[in-house]
């Protein structure tokens, strides 16, 4: 079973369902979302190519207060930049894209562990390619492409329930 998270400063609590009608509504999820993190949060980003996986995680940086123009770490595999959680002291939100990764083991190679394990803020885009390596306490958000071009959104905590 999930876990529910909330705080008194995130309009969300986990587990949570939203049905996102575009991109600035899906920004607006991760957005509120935000107040949830702080220092060593992991969010385990999944969804399709398109899904709106990066736009959801520029809505989290937004809600850190990143004043850096976010964008998809696709090629770099890892971007780096200046957050300040509302619930906590400023901190380094990562922004990972684990598309280009074979596996864990390429994730592991790249230091990945480590940057997850450190103390900032990691967002990681197509986390199914490392699922060995997403701790069971990650904020997970799957993102489904439905019917008129709508988004599933679902946030919750620790593995997805069978």
């Amino acid at each position: 079973m999930a876990a529910w998270i909330q705080t008194e400063n995130s309009p969300i609590s986990l587990p949570a369902f939203f049905t996102s009608l575009s991109p600035a509504e899906t920004f607006a999820v991760g957005k509120n979302l935000a107040p949830l993190l702080q220092k060593g949060s992991i969010v385990a980003l999944k969804g399709p190519l398109g899904a709106g996986k990066t736009c959801f995680a520029k809505g989290i940086a937004c809600g850190l207060g990143v004043t850096e123009e976010v964008t998809s770490p696709t090629y770099t595999i890892v971007s780096e930049y200046e957050a300040f959680p509302p619930a906590g002291p400023p901190a380094v939100m990562y922004h990972i894209d684990a598309y280009r990764l074979k596996g864990n083991d390429d994730f592991s190679a790249i230091g990945g562990e480590d940057i997850i394990f450190a103390d900032g803020i990691s967002l990681i885009e197509w986390s199914e390619r490392i699922e060995e390596s997403i701790p069971p306490g990650a904020v997970r958000v799957d993102i489904e492409i439905a019917e008129g071009g709508k988004r599933l959104i679902r946030i919750y905590c620790g593995h997805a329930e069978t």
